[in-house]
């Protein structure tokens, strides 16, 4: 039996109900270059043995993050996730229906959600959060979109620091619905000059801390500026555990946070699936995208949870919707939240000195190697450092000695003049051993 059972026939009647001629006219939205012309560079078929050796011989060709120092972060990193959460995560009870539309039959669902939004909003300092977004990225997006509708204005600021991936996306949805963003120049301790571009026309500021290049900031005073002027303020944050240690979003006048939750529960996982934390003030609550789970009673009054505000395109019609998410990050938001249970508020505090204890070691080592400089001047957990050859050459030259020694700034954004410049991270995980041994390595192959 073939995967695709419609018979020509059957394709004939569904292209002649919608008025198409061939299959070609369901591109033509799609410009002539990016359309393929033949077939991918991969065998037409193989058996099922023929393509896990396939694939097993490709997978051999990666580097692990856990066979070598490690010291890659630039918005994903490499935490410990204890065995009890991945067991815990597959239990009946919480991994129930996949969207609990029906209350009565996705408890376990509903609680898990419900939460998740209170840890978010006891995290970030903020009032409300919802039931999980994609990643930061698009957290990050929504969070635009929605300052645009309580501000009705049409422009965001996006500040220096932010990741150049999470600015990308942003633009791209932006461009979408005929937003007009400002975003400027990448640059590691430049926060503050985004006051000087808020402005009567502007909806939102989004300022990320810890930026991009690691650099930590009180962001109280582009608050006040952005609330002068009648503009919201977005913060992200990629790196979540930094919230156990730094004054969190709320406490410095955030309107809207939106933040990477995949170090909490989450492995790299080859680049997803992520989970993104939206938080809110509860006065914006009906302009949030995405879902909100509420506790209620039941008719006995016992305890029990629903969907209380469901403002997706899924849910009412799509002009209404504040947003077009059409799923939620259920499986990853559940890791996070049996994850921080097992932390605790000391747990993690405790998680969170720890990793910035690592990264002042690694601050230190990498000042003392002559040509090296460290730039950020206050970090949580990750650095940016000048280096005397070009970033990228020294990542794969390193690599090829068993060193994963961080993320070049040209690869997330190659028109930022910053071939120079790489970002390391360090997290529990990090052994005093790998901090000892860069030094020498580095010297080494800088001296071939």
């Amino acid at each position: 039996m073939r995967y695709l059972p419609l018979t020509p026939e059957d394709r004939a009647d569904m292209l002649r109900t919608i008025g198409a001629t061939s299959i070609d006219d369901l591109f033509i939205d799609v410009p002539e270059a990016a359309r393929r012309t033949g077939f991918v560079d991969l065998p037409l078929a193989q058996g099922e043995l023929e393509v896990d050796r396939e694939l097993s011989a490709l997978a051999a060709m990666n580097r692990s993050a856990v066979a070598s120092p490690f010291f890659c972060g630039a918005g994903a990193y490499r935490h410990h996730v204890p065995a009890s959460v991945d067991h815990l995560i597959q239990r009946s009870e919480f991994l129930t229906s996949y969207t609990p539309y029906q209350p009565e039959i996705a408890q376990g669902t509903l609680q898990v959600l419900f939460e998740f939004q209170t840890q978010v909003a006891a995290l970030t300092g903020m009032e409300v959060a919802n039931a999980s977004m994609y990643d930061g990225s698009t957290a990050a997006a929504e969070g635009v979109m929605m300052a645009a509708r309580v501000t009705r204005r049409n422009k965001a600021v996006l500040s220096p620091g932010l990741h150049p991936h999470y600015a990308e996306t942003i633009q791209t949805l932006a461009h979408a619905v005929g937003m007009d963003i400002e975003r400027m120049p990448l640059a590691v301790d430049a926060e503050a000059d985004v006051i000087s571009h808020i402005g009567p026309d502007v909806a939102c500021v989004v300022v990320q801390t810890p930026n991009v290049f690691g650099t930590a900031t009180d962001v109280t005073k582009i608050a006040d500026a952005a609330h002068a002027a009648g503009a919201l303020l977005i913060v992200v944050v990629t790196e979540v555990v930094s919230l156990g240690l730094l004054k969190s979003p709320g406490e410095m006048g955030a309107d809207i946070v939106a933040a990477e939750g995949q170090s909490i529960g989450n492995g790299l996982n080859f680049g997803g699936p992520y989970v993104g934390l939206f938080a809110t003030r509860e006065k914006y609550l009906r302009q949030a995208p995405g879902r909100l789970c509420g506790e209620t009673v039941d008719a006995d009054g016992r305890r029990g949870f629903v969907l209380t505000l469901s403002t997706r395109e899924q849910h009412i019609r799509r002009d209404k919707a504040t947003s077009n998410i059409c799923t939620n990050s259920g499986l990853c938001a559940l890791a996070f939240t049996i994850h921080m249970s097992l932390l605790g508020e000391a747990g993690l505090r405790r998680l969170a000195a720890l990793n910035h204890q690592m990264a002042r070691k690694l601050a230190a080592a990498m000042d003392a190697i002559p040509g090296f400089e460290v730039l950020t001047p206050r970090f949580f957990n990750e650095i940016a450092v000048r280096t005397p050859v070009p970033a990228a050459d020294l990542v794969q030259t390193l690599a090829d000695n068993n060193l994963l020694v961080g993320v070049p700034v040209s690869r997330l954004d190659p028109m930022a003049g910053m071939g120079d410049v790489l970002l390391m991270a360090t997290t529990e995980v990090t052994r005093d051993v790998d901090i000892q041994i860069l030094p020498r390595i580095i010297k080494r192959v800088l001296d071939q």
